[in-house]
Parts: C-alpha cells; sequence; structure tokens
C-alpha cells in the first residue's frame, strides 16, 4: 500500500488532556526553528483553534508544557540544576504567568495528564529510587507523594480517578511495569511479569475495556503484544504489528467500550524511511490497516471519540490548526477455528504467551484470527494478578 508520509523535525510533543478538551505544545514563531512558545489548543468546540501564550524571551527547545482541563498550561523549565513549574493563561492581548514552584533535582520529566484534569505529576529518577512529585494542583507547591524503589520511567494512568499509575521500574537489569497506588504512599506492586528475564514495559492502557498494550521482548525479541486486565487470558504479541522495516507505536486506544477490550480500535504511529504515517488495529480484526497522515500531522499524536473517529491534529503555513478526522475501518469478524499445533517460530503465526492455568479448557483461548496457535513459549504471571481486579481502582 503506497501511503503519504510526513516529515518531523524539532520539539513536536503535542499532549492532550485526558478528557479531549484542550491540546499544548511549543511552536515556532513566524517559522523560526529557533523561537520557541507555548501553544494551548482548544479541541472540544466546534472548530478547533490555537491560542499562543508566549511570553518575553522564547522557550528552551527542552522545555515542557502540559495541558490542564481548566484551559491553563503547565510550563517546566530546566534552570540550572532545577526546574522552575509556572502555570500560563491568556489574558487579553497577552499572556500570564503564574509561579507554582521549582523542584531542585536536575532530571524531572512531566507525566502524562491526570485523568481529573486538576492535578500534573512529574518522575525525578535518583540512583535507587524514583520521586513522583505533583507539581500542580496541590496546596504548598510541588509536593513529593511517592517514593519508589528503582530507577522508573513511562507513565501510563490505570484508572479514570489519578489514583493508580503504571511506572515502568527497572532492577538488576531488568524493566517490569508496576501499579503505584498514589493514595498509599506510592505503594507499588507488580503489574506485568510475563517471564522473570523479559523486560516488559506498559504503553498505553484503557480503563473502560481494560485493554494493555505492552511492549516485551519474552517472546525472544522486542515485540508489540495487547493483553486485559484481570484476564485470565494471555499476552499476545500479533504479527501484523510487527511489518518489516518500519518501526509501529500506539498512541490511542479507543475509549467508552466497557468490558469490551478486543472491540477497541487503537491508533498507531508507523514510521519507515518515507516518513511517518498512521495504522489502526484492533485485537479481533487481526489486521493493520494503514492510512496516509494528514499534511502537517504532528506525529504520534491524536485521540478516539466512543465513536470510532480518530481526530489527529495538523499544523501548516495555510491551516496553523487543524484535525482531520478519520473513522475506523470495520474489519471483518474473525473465522474462529480449532487450535492446531504449529512449529515453534513458524512466521506468519501470533505469538501467544501462555499463563500458567493447567485446568483452564483450549477452548476459551483460541486465536481471534482463527489462524493456528505457536505452541507456548514460557508462562508468565497472569495478568489478573495485577492490582486492578476490576475496571476502576480499588476501593
Amino acid at each position: 500500500m503506497s501511503v503519504c508520509a510526513v516529515e518531523t523535525a524539532g520539539p513536536m510533543e503535542f499532549t492532550v488532556t485526558a478528557d479531549g478538551a484542550y491540546a499544548a505544545r511549543l511552536a515556532h514563531k513566524g517559522g523560526a526553528g529557533d523561537a520557541w512558545f507555548p501553544e494551548r489548543w482548544t479541541l472540544d468546540g466546534p472548530e478547533p483553534y490555537a491560542v499562543p501564550l508566549p511570553l518575553d524571551q522564547p522557550e528552551e527547545p527542552d522545555t515542557e508544557v502540559l495541558p490542564l482541563a481548566d484551559g491553563r498550561v503547565l510550563v517546566c523549565r530546566r534552570v540550572a540544576d532545577r526546574h522552575d513549574l509556572s502555570l500560563l493563561y491568556p489574558t487579553g492581548p497577552g499572556t500570564g504567568q503564574l509561579p507554582v514552584g521549582s523542584v531542585r533535582d536536575p532530571e524531572l520529566t512531566l507525566l502524562p495528564p491526570s485523568p481529573d484534569g486538576r492535578h500534573a505529576y512529574a518522575l525525578s529518577v535518583g540512583a535507587r529510587s524514583t520521586t513522583v512529585w505533583l507539581v500542580a494542583g496541590g496546596a504548598f507547591g510541588p509536593e513529593r507523594v511517592a517514593e519508589v524503589p528503582g530507577r522508573c520511567t513511562g507513565g501510563v494512568w490505570l484508572d479514570r480517578t489519578g489514583r493508580m499509575l503504571a511506572l515502568d521500574r527497572e532492577t538488576d537489569g531488568v524493566v517490569k511495569a508496576v501499579a503505584v497506588d498514589l493514595a498509599r504512599g506510592g505503594e507499588a506492586t507488580p503489574l506485568l511479569q510475563i517471564t522473570e528475564e523479559s523486560n516488559d514495559r506498559l504503553l498505553l492502557a484503557d480503563p473502560d475495556s481494560g485493554l494493555l498494550l505492552i511492549r516485551s521482548d519474552a517472546p525472544g525479541h522486542d515485540r508489540l503484544g495487547w493483553g486485559v486486565l484481570g484476564s485470565r487470558r494471555p499476552v499476545r504479541f500479533p504479527e501484523c504489528l510487527r511489518p518489516a522495516d518500519r518501526a509501529v507505536t500506539p498512541f490511542a486506544v479507543q475509549p467508552g467500550q466497557v468490558l469490551m477490550p478486543e472491540s477497541c480500535a487503537v491508533a498507531l504511529r508507523i514510521d519507515g524511511a518515507a516518513g511517518s504515517w498512521v495504522g489502526v488495529w484492533r485485537p479481533a480484526g487481526g489486521r493493520l490497516h494503514e492510512w496516509p497522515a494528514p499534511r502537517g500531522w504532528l506525529a504520534g499524536a491524536g485521540l478516539w471519540t466512543r465513536e470510532g473517529v480518530l481526530r489527529l491534529p495538523y499544523a501548516t503555513d495555510a491551516v496553523p490548526c487543524g484535525v482531520a478526522s478519520l473513522h475506523a475501518p470495520v474489519d471483518e469478524p474473525a473465522d474462529v477455528r480449532a487450535d492446531v499445533p504449529a512449529p515453534v517460530g513458524r512466521p506468519h503465526q501470533d505469538e501467544v504467551l501462555e499463563p500458567a492455568h493447567p485446568d483452564r479448557t483450549e477452548s476459551a483461548d483460541r486465536e481471534p484470527s482463527g489462524a493456528p496457535r505457536t505452541p507456548a513459549l514460557c508462562r508468565p504471571v497472569p495478568l489478573q494478578q495485577a492490582p486492578l481486579t476490576g475496571r476502576g481502582a480499588p476501593g
């Protein structure tokens, strides 16, 4: 399939609030690549529009921005050995700035927007532990809310309240996703452990359906996989999600599909020699659909509506604030057949890593695509042993 790709250069991080109402990014001033300023996008009206939030001097390219649900934009700037945090907001023709404090740590990274839209969190990584900071929305400026043993990266919210946070923690050279309960002082419990030696990272999670998008080297090399939080089903690694000579990264999951994880549409950024374009995949469909990206796409950014419309933000000289809509393709129902043993390493098979359930019936775990299943390669810890057994945070 021939696709139109887009090329990206410079700071292009485009962050959307959990409710999809606002977004923020660093934008060019007058097309000059060395003059950056925060820009807020409003996405929940009849037409998207952008509001520039420049100050007296341009921002550094490593400045991080995060939109809040009230329309303000949190800005995190590195200054020597600390990070200064401020809230920006439009004030008529100018930009208002409210300093909210500093964190004296040279390494501070903002986490994705909290589901409640009012609070903002960040990570600072130390030699033996990682600190979770509440950097906006607290009563007294930045405050430590959790100390997690090990070096943590990533950050995926597991519920709609902003209580349960998944982090990828490295200990003894192995990375495993853990769930951190911010209401219990940062209590961390295992979330993913496909094998003892594998590196298992969580990329995306949908609280409505429980669908998890995972990257793991448990099959022998890095693969994209999916599972369901609280399920007895194994982690699966679809063959269609590793196309040759291309990198595939999920960036959005269709919300609102309660208890229907296999029907969720997943948006993927596909990077190849020609640039970046868009992929759409469903677990039940077992097929990767590839689509041209709109010109000027802020690659890797987008959000789904509950109705299955993917909204892709783009910016060009002619349209500095635009959103293209892509209706998710309808997959034909998969033909479910009986499992047939297949040789290990058969190239067209999806790899399936079986949990240790000797009493589980085989019919409960057939490939949605109907393809014969590769024999079990290892026995992971089942996903239902994760700390969340329902669709929300525990009481």
